[in-house]
């Protein structure tokens, strides 16, 4: 159980995956349900305070390294920009809707990109994160549990 529960937090921290692919995976893996959640949900937000911190000088120094980063850089900056008119307009709930909305280009990854791009302080930032990734970890978990229950 204990190799379940690390799969599950791991799976949680990379990007694009993120709790919305550790909760089924946890349950899958032989978790309950409670428990795949608590995990997927600690550790999708285990890098989001080295993100916000730290994504603007990581960007900056992957710049100076070769033309590809440099694209790939430019290619998540705008991607930050595409989603910054959300928590622009509508603030604190913004970043709450940009990350609790569980579908590809959301997510807390994505949040704390477009809070780093914004220079919002990290302060501001993980309460709106934190809420949103509770969001999507309940919708995540009462699907996963729906479909478990359809298959049954």
């Amino acid at each position: 159980m204990l190799k379940a529960r690390l799969i599950t937090l791991l799976w949680a921290m990379v990007p694009v995956v993120e709790l919305r692919g550790a909760i089924p995976r946890g349950v899958i893996a032989g978790l309950s349900y409670p428990e795949a959640f608590v995990i997927s949900f600690i550790g999708n937000l285990l890098p989001i305070p080295f993100l916000i911190l730290f994504t603007r000088r990581v960007f900056e120094w992957l710049r100076t390294k070769s033309e590809w980063l440099d694209n790939v850089v430019s290619r998540l900056e705008a991607k930050a920009e595409k989603n910054k008119e959300v928590v622009l307009k509508y603030e604190f709930w913004g970043l709450v809707l940009l990350v609790a909305i569980p579908l590809p280009g959301t997510g807390a990854w994505t949040g704390a990109l477009v809070a780093a791009m914004m220079d919002m302080q990290l302060r501001r930032a993980m309460p709106a994160i934190i809420l949103g990734v509770l969001i999507a970890g309940i919708i995540v978990t009462m699907i996963t549990f729906s479909a478990g229950a359809l298959m049954s």
